[in-house]
């Protein structure tokens, strides 16, 4: 589950989303100012106003940005999406149906294009196409790859900080999301080094390859995985990992993390 929201399970969008944490309670993008939380929703009505949301064959589900006049500007809940992972926040899918809002999963941004459609008033403009991917599938895939922990470490930070920015087409050279999961990942555990960033422990064991076994840890977000912004992640040896996610004092231990990240993770490297 993640926020409490069983995928394929439907909700009442009144009483069983915004009742818990709030947000803009018309359009199809809420940003609950209290958590760290984006909920797109998708459906058949948003036809009328050219929003031809859509799965691809590929896995890709290409998610139309809001603006019902004119061009999609770069604004609240657009830049929201495109912005998910440099902000820390969790993007969860739902569907619209008459029931209620279905939950489809926690999806991960890792792209946009534009395209002309019309508008409510048929009238052809630029729209946002923002294309997700389910974020189970890419940290299944990005656990096959083999971990590069070492290296420079400078040059591993900015692959790791470009791997958290979304930028369209034909601005920057194109990487895979697991490319860039597998960026973030790879900078954290050689950034995390002999001991675990959150006890300053050695670790516990090694790995067959020789390096310290330490385990990457989404500070702001529920589900661990996929791509973040290295100042959302720590690297944390297993007790560590267990304690933050199944400890009675977890929720404290995981806000100690975060106030750490400034001297682990300083924002002049932002």
């Amino acid at each position: 589950m993640t926020w409490g929201f069983e995928r394929g399970r439907v909700y009442n969008r009144r009483a069983e989303f915004h009742a818990r944490f709030g947000g803009q309670q018309q359009g199809g993008i809420i940003t609950p100012s209290k958590f760290p939380i984006v909920a797109i929703i998708t459906g058949d009505e948003g036809l009328s106003h050219g929003y031809s949301d859509r799965w691809r064959v590929d896995g890709v589900f290409e998610y139309f940005g809001e603006g019902q006049m004119g061009p999609m500007q770069w604004k609240a809940g657009n830049k929201a999406i495109r912005d998910h992972l440099l902000e820390g926040e969790d993007l969860l899918l739902f569907k619209k149906t008459k029931a209620g809002l279905r939950f489809e999963g926690e999806m991960v941004c890792e792209g946009f294009h534009h395209e002309e459609a019309p508008d409510s008033e048929g009238d052809l403009r630029q729209a946002i196409v923002f294309e997700l991917r389910d974020l189970g599938g890419i940290t299944e895939k990005v656990e096959e790859l083999g971990q590069q922990t070492s290296g420079d470490l400078n040059e591993l930070r900015k692959r790791a900080y470009a791997a958290a920015r979304n930028v369209g087409p034909g601005k920057s050279a194109p990487r895979t999301i697991y490319e860039r999961s597998k960026d973030v990942r790879d900078y954290v555990l050689a950034r995390t080094g002999e001991c675990c960033e959150g006890c300053k422990r050695p670790a516990e064991f090694r790995r067959p390859d020789g390096a310290p076994y330490f385990e990457p840890h989404h500070l702001t977000r529920v589900s661990d995985g996929g791509p973040d912004h290295p100042r959302h992640v720590i690297g944390l040896c297993p007790t560590c990992h267990r304690r933050v996610h199944f400890g009675a004092d977890g929720p404290d231990y995981n806000r100690h993390l975060i106030k750490c990240m400034d001297a682990i993770e300083p924002k002049v490297w932002v």
